[in-house]
C-alpha cells in the first residue's frame, strides 16, 4: 500500500476533542511536577520532561546510557524504558493529565456568547456560580413528589386554620403562599444560592436534587440528546418573539453544527489535559547555573500540584468542604493554564513569583501581534539575508544593484564553499570555510563566478506595496553601503539620506526563476494602483536635462547655421557655439513631424535649436519624435510613459539608464549650487504689507464701531492676509534671476515649489494653532529676513502638529491596510468570462466631481455596452473590447457622458474575479493573467498612499453646532468600515417634490410632497387619502447646513437633501446596492484625488465586492443553513446549486452591507479569522461547529505553509 505524505491534504477541519482523542495523541500521563533534576540537569521521572513519555533528549541514546547510536534504532530501552530514537520527536510527542474531577474549559464557559450557556439555556453569571462554587443546580425534580406536598399543605393550612383566630390566620396563609411559591419556583437546572439550597433542601428534600460543581454541569450535558434538542427548538421557533428567536436560531447554528460533526456537548468539560511537547516550551540553562523556563510548565505544575493533592483528599475521604476548595482551585488553575487573561473579574491573572507579571497562557501564545499566528506563521525569520545603508550607484544599469564583497560573501557562502570542492582548491567543508576566514583570493574569484547569472531582492521597510521588494543582478562593490539605482527609488519610496534596505538570496531554482522572470526592477515599470510609470527621472536627471535643454539668446556661436546635428555638436566640442546657444541646424522632416515625406518633396528643413538638445535627444530611440523644448520633469514622465508603450517594458531600461546618465552628466556640468543671496526679496514686497496693514485697521475699526460681528472680523482680516500671500507669491518667480539656480530648480520641477521659495524670501504667510485654527496674526518675515520671537513662537504649532501626526498617521495607514488585505486577499483571478447580466455605469458627473476624467477611469477595462458618438451616433466602440489610453482620451474629447463597463463588482464568479470583469492589469498594462492575486494588490493600492491622507477633522467655519467634516484617512476608514459618519446628511426616504423650505428656529423644515406611484413611497396605489398629512413628509435640516434642494425639486427615494456624507446602511436601506457601490467610489475616489495621490476605480471596486459579499439567511430551506446567519455569497450559491440538483428546497437570504472587519472576521475559514482579530472566539465558534477550511485563501495556505494558490502557484480550484 502506498503511503500518502501527511503534506497531501485539501481541508483542514477543527473540532472539539473528546477524551479518548486526547489520550490517543498521548505518550504517556505525566504525574509529577517535577521538571528536571537540577543535580544532574536530566528529566525527572514521571515529570513534565520525562524521556519516557516524549522520548531522548540526545539522539539515539537512552537516559541510563544503556543503548547508544543509530543501530539500536527503536529499542525501548529495559532499565530506563526510554525509545531509542531522534530527539526531534520531543517536538512532537504529547503527554497528559488525568484530572481527579471534570473542571471547565474556560474558553466554552466564558467566551461571548458562551457556548455551554447557549446550549443549556443558562446565563454565564449563573453557571459560574456553580462551577466555582458558589451556586447549586437543581439537576431532578420529582413532579409527583411536588403534587403530594402541594395536597398536604392544602390539608395541613384547613386543619390549622379551623383551630385559629382570624388574626393568626393571615399569618399562616402568607406562609402557605410563601411555601407554594417556593414549590413552584423549584425548576429543572435553576440554579440556588447556598442558603436558598440549605432552606429549600430541609423543607422539600423530597421533591429536587440539586448538585455543585463543574461535574453537575457535565452530567446535565452528557443527559443531552442534540438532534431531540433540535427538534424541539425548531417546533418552538415560530410561537416565540423576534428577541427570543434570535436567541433560539444561535442555539440552532451551535447544535446542528455539532450534530453534523459528531461533537459530544460534555466534552466542553475536560477530564484529560493534553500536555503540549517539551520542546516547545523550553528550559535553558543560563549562564550563573539558573535556569529560565517557559510560563507553560509553571502553569502545567500547578494544576498537576493541584491535581495530586485532589486525588490524595478523595483517598482519605475528605470533608465536603476541603474537597470543593481543592476543586475551586484546580478549576482556577486549568483556566490560568489555558486562558490567564479572560479569567473572573475578582480574580487577578496568576502571576510569575520572580517577574511579578501575568503568565503567557497558551491563548496569550497564539493571539495578537507576537503570537503564533502573527508572528511565526504568517511572518517567518529568514537566514541568506543582510542589511545596510543605501547609497546611489550612478553608473549601475536598472536591473543592477551593488552588494558589498563582504556581505555578498556571507550571503553566498554555502554555494562559495561548494564551488571551491568543485575546483579542488579546498578538500572538505572545514577547509573551504577556512579559506573564506582568510580571504584568500581564490575566494573571490569563485564569488564572482557563483553571483554570475544569480538576483537577490532588495526590500525597504515598509513595504506598503509590491513593489517595496524588487529583484536585481548583484554587481561587487568595495566598501560597506549597498548601492542602489536612482531610478528604482520612487518605487521603495527611498532616500539617500541614511535609509537602509534589506538583501534576501532566493535559493532553489523555481525562487531564482520567479526572481529573474516576475521581480526584476526592469519587469516592474508601472505602478499597479495607476499604470503610470514609476521610474520618472526627478530631482538631480531633471535639472540635468532642464539644464541642457534650455535656450539663451547672446551666447557663443548664436544664430549660426549647421548643415547636420553631427556639425553642430563637432563645433561644440571645438569650443565654437555654447551648449544653450540658439542654433539653426538642418533635420529630416520625417524626424521633426513625424509625418514619412513624400518622394518629390524635400525631405529636410531648417530648425531653430541648440547643441544640448540635440544631445538630449540622441539619448532618446529614433523613433521619438524630436524633443525640441525646454525639458522639464513632466516632459520626462511623458517621454518614460511613451517609451514603455511603444518599446514595451523589455526595451525600455536601456533608454531609461541613457536619460538617467544624460541627466547627471549635466547637472555635474551645470555646476549649479546656490546660496541664501539667490534668493531676493520682492520689491514690492513692502508696499503690499503697509497696505494690508492698513486694510486691517480699518477693519478693526468697523468692528469696534459695531458694524462687524467678531466672525466676520476675524474672516476680512484672514482674508486680507491670504490676498497678500497670493500677490506675494506671484511676485516671488519675477524676482529670481531667470537663470539663475533657484528658478531652474523649481521651474524644472526637479526640487521644491514656489511656495517653499514664497516663505523663503517672500514671506511665511498664516499658521495654525494647535486646535487647527488660523490665526490672524501673519508671519510677514520671511526665512530669508528671519522670523521674529513671536513669528517663530506661532510657526512652532504647526510643525508640531506636523511630527505629531506623521506618527499617528504612519499606524493609522498600516492598520488600514491590514484590514484591507485580510478582506480582499482570497480575490483571485480564477475564470476567463463569467458572462454576466449587468455592467456598472461611469459617469462624466461624478468624474468631474473627483477631478479625474471619464477617460482615465474606464481605462484598462472591457466595455459592456457598445459606445456610440453622442453626435453622429456612430459606434465608436463595441462591447466586449478594452479601453486603451487612446480610446479613453477619445471619450474625453467627444464629451461622452456615461459609459458601461465589466467591473469586479458585477463580476458572477463563485470563486474569485474573472479575467474580462476585472480588465488590464495595471502593473504591465495588458489583460490581467489568471491566477494574479487582484484582491492584495487592491489593498496595497488603497494602503500606500494613506500615508499621504490627512489625519485632520476640519471644523466648519468655527460656527458652533456646525459639526466637523471628516477628511483623510479618517474619512477613508469610515466609508469602509460603513460606520455612522460624523456630519451626517439627511436623506430622503420617499419619493416627491419639494413644495415648501420653512424656517423653525435655527432649523430649516423641507416639505416633500409624496408620489403614491412611486415604488417604495408609504402608501400604495389605489389608496385613498385619508389626510394631507399623508401627502406630506418634513426632514429637518441641522442648522448652518447647506442644501442641495430647492422648491420645485424632483426627489428620489435615496436622495440626499443637506450636506455631509451619506450613512452606508441609510443609503442602502432606502436606494439600494447601485447607490451604495457608485457613492463608495465617489467618496474614496474624492479622498485620493485630494491628497494628489490617485487610484483606479477597480481597486476600490474589489473591495466594495468584498462589503456586499455577505448575506444573511432567511429561510434555511433544505440545506444546513440556519436562519440569521450569515455566510459568504459563493458558499451560499454552491449549496443552493447542490441543492436544486438533488430536487431539494433552497435556502433563501437577504443581501448585507458590512464593514471590512465584520467581513473579514466573517469569512469561511477559520485560519484566516483566526489570524485577523478576535483569535479566541473565531476559535472557539469553529471548534464547536466543527468548521472545515477549503484552504482557498492565500493567508491559510502561508499559515499551513504551502505555496500561496495565487501566480506561480496557482491551482484551479474545483
Amino acid at each position: 500500500m502506498q503511503e500518502t505524505s501527511f503534506r497531501d491534504f485539501k481541508a483542514i477541519s477543527l473540532r472539539l476533542a473528546s477524551p479518548e482523542d486526547i489520550l490517543t495523541w498521548s505518550f504517556g500521563e505525566v504525574t509529577k511536577p517535577e521538571t528536571i533534576n537540577y543535580r544532574t540537569a536530566k528529566p525527572e521521572r514521571d515529570g513534565l520532561f520525562d524521556e519516557r513519555i516524549f522520548g531522548p533528549v540526545k539522539d539515539w541514546e537512552c537516559y541510563c546510557g544503556k543503548y547508544r547510536r543509530i543501530r539500536y534504532k527503536g529499542i525501548v530501552c529495559d532499565k530506563c524504558g526510554v525509545e531509542v530514537t531522534r530527539a526531534i520527536v520531543r517536538r512532537e510527542r504529547m503527554g497528559h493529565i488525568k484530572l481527579a474531577t471534570p473542571v471547565s474549559h474556560v474558553w466554552f464557559l466564558r467566551g461571548i456568547p458562551s457556548k455551554v450557556g447557549l446550549l443549556l439555556d443558562i446565563s454565564v453569571s449563573a453557571l459560574e456560580k456553580v462551577i466555582y462554587f458558589a451556586g447549586y443546580i437543581i439537576t431532578k425534580v420529582d413532579e409527583d413528589a411536588r403534587k403530594r406536598i402541594l395536597e398536604e399543605i392544602e390539608r395541613e393550612y384547613k386543619t390549622k386554620t379551623k383551630k385559629l383566630e382570624k388574626e393568626e390566620t393571615s399569618d399562616i396563609r402568607d406562609a402557605k403562599e410563601k411555601a407554594k411559591d417556593d414549590l413552584k419556583n423549584i425548576q429543572l437546572h435553576e440554579v440556588l444560592s447556598e442558603v436558598e439550597y440549605h432552606r429549600l433542601s430541609r423543607k422539600f428534600g423530597e421533591v429536587f436534587e440539586a448538585s455543585i460543581g463543574a461535574e453537575s454541569i457535565r452530567k446535565i450535558l452528557e443527559g443531552i440528546h442534540l438532534p431531540t434538542l433540535q427538534k424541539e427548538l425548531e417546533e418552538d421557533l415560530p410561537k416565540q418573539s423576534p428577541m427570543v428567536q434570535r436567541k433560539t436560531l444561535r442555539r440552532l447554528q451551535v447544535i446542528k453544527g455539532m450534530i453534523r460533526s459528531g461533537i459530544r456537548p460534555e466534552w466542553m468539560f475536560l477530564t484529560m489535559i493534553p500536555i503540549i511537547p517539551p520542546d516547545l516550551r523550553p528550559m535553558v540553562q543560563l549562564d550563573g547555573g539558573r535556569y529560565a523556563t517557559s510560563d507553560l510548565n509553571d502553569l502545567y505544575r500547578r494544576v498537576i500540584n493541584r491535581n495530586n493533592r485532589l486525588k490524595r483528599l478523595h483517598e482519605l475521604n475528605a470533608p465536603e468542604v476541603i474537597t470543593r476548595n481543592e476543586k475551586r482551585m484546580l478549576q482556577e488553575a486549568v483556566d490560568a493554564l489555558i486562558d490567564n487573561s479572560i479569567r473572573r473579574g475578582t480574580a487577578s491573572p496568576v502571576a510569575s513569583q520572580v517577574q511579578r507579571r501575568p503568565l503567557k497562557s497558551l491563548a496569550d501564545i497564539i493571539k495578537g501581534k507576537q503570537g503564533r499566528f502573527r508572528q511565526n506563521l504568517l511572518g517567518k525569520r529568514v537566514d541568506y539575508s543582510g542589511r545596510s545603508v543605501i547609497v546611489v550607484g550612478p553608473d549601475l544599469h536598472l536591473h543592477q544593484c551593488g552588494i558589498p564583497k563582504k556581505m555578498a560573501l556571507e550571503l553566498f557562502k554555502p554555494f562559495v564553499i561548494r564551488k571551491l570542492i568543485e575546483k579542488e582548491i579546498a578538500h572538505n567543508v572545514r577547509g573551504a570555510g577556512r579559506l573564506i576566514e582568510d580571504h584568500d583570493p581564490f575566494v573571490w574569484e569563485a564569488l564572482e563566478e557563483v553571483i554570475e547569472g544569480r538576483y537577490v531582492l532588495l526590500n525597504r521597510a515598509p513595504t506598503l506595496h509590491r513593489l517595496g521588494i524588487q529583484a536585481f543582478q548583484p554587481i561587487l562593490i568595495e566598501g560597506d553601503a549597498i548601492q542602489v539605482h536612482p531610478l528604482v527609488c520612487p518605487a521603495f519610496n527611498a532616500d539617500f539620506d541614511g535609509d537602509q534596505m534589506a538583501v534576501h538570496l532566493p535559493l532553489t531554482d523555481e525562487a531564482q526563476a520567479e526572481a529573474r522572470d516576475i521581480m526584476l526592477s526592469t519587469r516592474n515599470l508601472l505602478k499597479p494602483a495607476t499604470g503610470d510609470p514609476i521610474v520618472d527621472p526627478t530631482q538631480d536627471i531633471v535639472l540635468g536635462c532642464y539644464w541642457a535643454t534650455s535656450v539663451h539668446d547672446g551666447l557663443l556661436g548664436h544664430g549660426k547655421f549647421f548643415g547636420s546635428e553631427d556639425e553642430a555638436i563637432f563645433a561644440h566640442d571645438s569650443g565654437a557655439v555654447d551648449l544653450q546657444a540658439k542654433i539653426m541646424v538642418r533635420m529630416q522632416k520625417e524626424r521633426i513631424t513625424g509625418v514619412v515625406v513624400a518622394p518629390d518633396e524635400k525631405d529636410t528643413e531648417i530648425v531653430e535649436t541648440s547643441v544640448g538638445r540635440i544631445l538630449f535627444n540622441r539619448a532618446l530611440p529614433k523613433e521619438i519624435l524630436y524633443v525640441n523644448k525646454q525639458v522639464k520633469k513632466r516632459d520626462l514622465g511623458d517621454i518614460v510613459a511613451h517609451l514603455i508603450k511603444v518599446h514595451g517594458v523589455e526595451g525600455t531600461p536601456p533608454i531609461l539608464d541613457n536619460i538617467k546618465k544624460f541627466g547627471f552628466t549635466y547637472a555635474t556640468k551645470s555646476g549649479i549650487s546656490w546660496g541664501m543671496d539667490d534668493l531676493r526679496i520682492p520689491p514690492e514686497k513692502k508696499e503690499i504689507i503697509k497696505a494690508a496693514e492698513k486694510e486691517e485697521v480699518l477693519v478693526i475699526e468697523q468692528f469696534r464701531r459695531g458694524l462687524l460681528t467678531e466672525k466676520e472680523r476675524y474672516d476680512r482680516v484672514l482674508e486680507i492676509w491670504k490676498r497678500v500671500v497670493d500677490q506675494l507669491t506671484k511676485l516671488v518667480p519675477g524676482a529670481l534671476d531667470p537663470v539663475g539656480p533657484i528658478f531652474s530648480m523649481v521651474d524644472g520641477k526637479a526640487r521644491g515649489s514656489w511656495i517653499q521659495i514664497r516663505q523663503m524670501s517672500g514671506m511665511k504667510g498664516l499658521v495654525v494653532n494647535p486646535a487647527g485654527k488660523i490665526i490672524e496674526l501673519p508671519v510677514i518675515s520671511s526665512y530669508k529676513e528671519g522670523l521674529n520671537v513671536l513669528e517663530y513662537f506661532i510657526s512652532t504649532h504647526g510643525a508640531r502638529k506636523g511630527t505629531a501626526d506623521t506618527a499617528l498617521k504612519t499606524s493609522a495607514a498600516g492598520y488600514l491596510t491590514r484590514r484591507l488585505v485580510d478582506v480582499a486577499q482570497d480575490l483571485i483571478v480564477s475564470e476567463r468570462d463569467c458572462k454576466p447580466k449587468q455592467g456598472l455605469e461611469i459617469f462624466r458627473s461624478d468624474s468631474e466631481e473627483i477631478n479625474k476624467p471619464l477617460g482615465a477611469r474606464a481605462f484598462g477595462r472591457m466595455l459592456f455596452e457598445a459606445v456610440k458618438d453622442p453626435e453622429s451616433g456612430k459606434m465608436l466602440m463595441s462591447a466586449g473590447s478594452y479601453i486603451d489610453q487612446e480610446k479613453g482620451k477619445m471619450f474625453d474629447e467627444k464629451k461622452i457622458e456615461s459609459v458601461v463597463v465589466r467591473s469586479p463588482i458585477t463580476c458572477r464568479s463563485i470563486v474569485g474575479i474573472c479575467q474580462s470583469c476585472y480588465g488590464y492589469d495595471l502593473g504591465n498594462n495588458s489583460p490581467i493573467r489568471f491566477g494574479e492575486a487582484v484582491g492584495i494588490v487592491a489593498a496595497q493600492a488603497i494602503g500606500e498612499p494613506g500615508t499621504q491622507l490627512t489625519m485632520r477633522t476640519f471644523h466648519i467655519g468655527g460656527v458652533a453646532g456646525g459639526g466637523d467634516i471628516t477628511t483623510g484617512l479618517p474619512r477613508v476608514e469610515e466609508v469602509f468600515e460603513v460606520r455612522p459618519p460624523k456630519g451626517r446628511a439627511i436623506l430622503a426616504d420617499v419619493s416627491g417634490e419639494v413644495i415648501e423650505i420653512a424656517d423653525a428656529g435655527r432649523e430649516k423644515i423641507v416639505r416633500i410632497a409624496v408620489e403614491y406611484s412611486d415604488e417604495g413611497a408609504p402608501l400604495k396605489k389605489g389608496k385613498k387619502k385619508n389626510s394631507a398629512q399623508d401627502e406630506i413628509k418634513e426632514f429637518r435640516i441641522p442648522p448652518s447646513t447647506g442644501m442641495f434642494v430647492a422648491v420645485g425639486s424632483k426627489v428620489k427615494r435615496g436622495d440626499i437633501l443637506s450636506e455631509g456624507h451619506a450613512d452606508l446602511k441609510e443609503l442602502f436601506k432606502y436606494a439600494g446596492k447601485e447607490a451604495v457601490e457608485r457613492y463608495v467610489i465617489k467618496e474614496i475616489q474624492k479622498i485620493y484625488s485630494m491628497q494628489g495621490a490617485p487610484i483606479h476605480d477597480k481597486h476600490v471596486e474589489v473591495i466594495v465586492r468584498q462589503m456586499f459579499s455577505r448575506i444573511r439567511i432567511k429561510d434555511g430551506g433544505d440545506t444546513d443553513f440556519t436562519p440569521g446567519e450569515v455566510v459568504e455569497k459563493r458558499d451560499f450559491r454552491t449549496v443552493n446549486i447542490a441543492a436544486v440538483r438533488k430536487g431539494k428546497r433552497p435556502a433563501k437570504a437577504t443581501q448585507l452591507l458590512l464593514g471590512i472587519t465584520r467581513v473579514a472576521l466573517s469569512t469561511s475559514s477559520f485560519l484566516s479569522a483566526a489570524s485577523f482579530q478576535e483569535t479566541t472566539r473565531v476559535l472557539v465558534d469553529a471548534a464547536v461547529r466543527g468548521k472545515t477550511d477549503d484552504l482557498r485563501g492565500l493567508k491559510e495556505n502561508v499559515i499551513i505553509g504551502r505555496l500561496i494558490p495565487a501566480g506561480t502557484g496557482y491551482r484551479k480550484i474545483p
